[in-house]
């Protein structure tokens, strides 16, 4: 027999949506009707070979009480069977929620100076850092969680560790500062995802400052090896969540800071705090006007095939972790379940078998 053709069969590098990776060989099931049909033909010749004696009484009553229902089941079992394994054949694939692979998450929160406000109690930061530990201890102990914190700069607060006490530890320590650089914090939590890139904050600050002479934000460092784009979102082994009150005012743009993230796959889901439209807050006899930047931070999680998040209580952001936190450690992927309908055929196997010998002292 020539097998040629089965050995040109290959895995496809993408599956458009659930079906079957070799569909030709569902034809296989236009034999399940054949085989009813001489099913219900073996029956109506065993009938007519039982006319052949003088008397049915005579027959019905050497024979006992037939069998009815049972007689059928096993038959009915091993054609169930015979389905399901032509379909394994035919290599299925199904949508399945499994776990992700997941193996370190970036949480970037912003601790400038209008995270003391108190438009969500008790106020951003305290509800901010409550959410945040939270959603720590939602998370599966084998995924590794850094914290960076920025304000009008952005620094490691705690490298990536699955020691979560840690976590807590710098998540307490929290210093307000004035300004809001969310490009700093994408860009230092990207150079900790990524140690060996060569990804430098300073240099690129100072690129900027010489007004573009230098290398531009999706060009890689003189450290960093060749350097090739992927698809936005296509890096599955680490995320970045940035938390932020208020807009852009210093530092690196967050939108070229995002391209950075998407250039190498990762994404960033942004999640907004406090106040949309824009208010005067006061603190200690002083006053700043604070906007929510959504428009940007809308960008930035589409840039990098994020998704975006408002907040605008305590327990709208503790839902929002929690909500990351089951996107982040579950994931729905395009997986082949050929060994689901190989079990399923097996078992209807061995139950049809089964039964006949227990019924009938024979098999089938």
């Amino acid at each position: 027999m020539n097998l040629d053709w089965l050995r040109s069969l290959k895995w496809p590098e993408a599956i458009p949506q659930p079906g079957f990776l070799w569909p030709s060989f569902l034809w296989l099931l236009l034999a399940l009707p054949l085989l009813v049909l001489l099913y219900l033909w073996l029956l109506r010749r065993r009938r007519k070979t039982a006319v052949r004696y003088a008397s049915l009484a005579i027959v019905r009553e050497a024979m006992g009480r037939g069998p009815g229902w049972r007689r059928h089941l096993p038959p009915v079992l091993m054609l169930l069977a015979l389905a399901a394994l032509i379909l394994a054949s035919a290599r299925p694939v199904a949508m399945v929620t499994l776990p992700s692979n997941q193996q370190t998450i970036i949480l970037a929160m912003d601790v400038s100076a209008s995270m003391r406000a108190t438009d969500v109690e008790p106020n951003r930061l305290i509800a901010a850092q409550e959410a945040a530990k939270t959603f720590l201890a939602e998370l599966p102990r084998d995924i590794k969680v850094g914290v960076v914190a920025f304000a009008g700069s952005a620094q490691v607060a705690q490298g990536p560790t699955l020691n979560r006490q840690d976590l807590i530890a710098a998540i307490d320590r929290f210093q307000l500062q004035r300004a809001t650089a969310t490009g700093n914090a994408i860009v230092i939590s990207l150079a900790t995802l990524f140690p060996k890139a060569g990804i430098e904050l300073q240099q690129l600050s100072l690129d900027r400052m010489q007004g573009g002479l230098g290398r531009s934000l999706d060009q890689p460092s003189p450290k960093q090896d060749d350097f090739a784009p992927v698809p936005p979102g296509s890096y599955k082994s680490a995320a970045i969540i940035m938390l932020t009150d208020g807009q852009r005012t210093t530092g690196v743009d967050p939108i070229d800071a995002a391209q950075m993230a998407a250039d190498r796959g990762v994404k960033v889901y942004t999640v907004g705090i406090g106040t949309v439209d824009g208010e005067i807050i006061g603190f200690e006899g002083w006053s700043m006007r604070v906007r929510l930047d959504e428009a940007t931070l809308k960008a930035i999680a589409q840039k990098t095939a994020a998704d975006y998040f408002y907040a605008g209580t305590a327990h709208d952001l503790k839902k929002v972790y929690q909500s990351l936190s089951s996107r982040l450690t579950l994931e729905k992927k395009e997986t082949e379940v050929t060994s689901l309908f190989a079990l399923a055929g097996a078992v209807l196997v061995l139950l049809a078998g089964g039964l006949s010998v227990w019924w009938f002292g024979r098999l089938l």
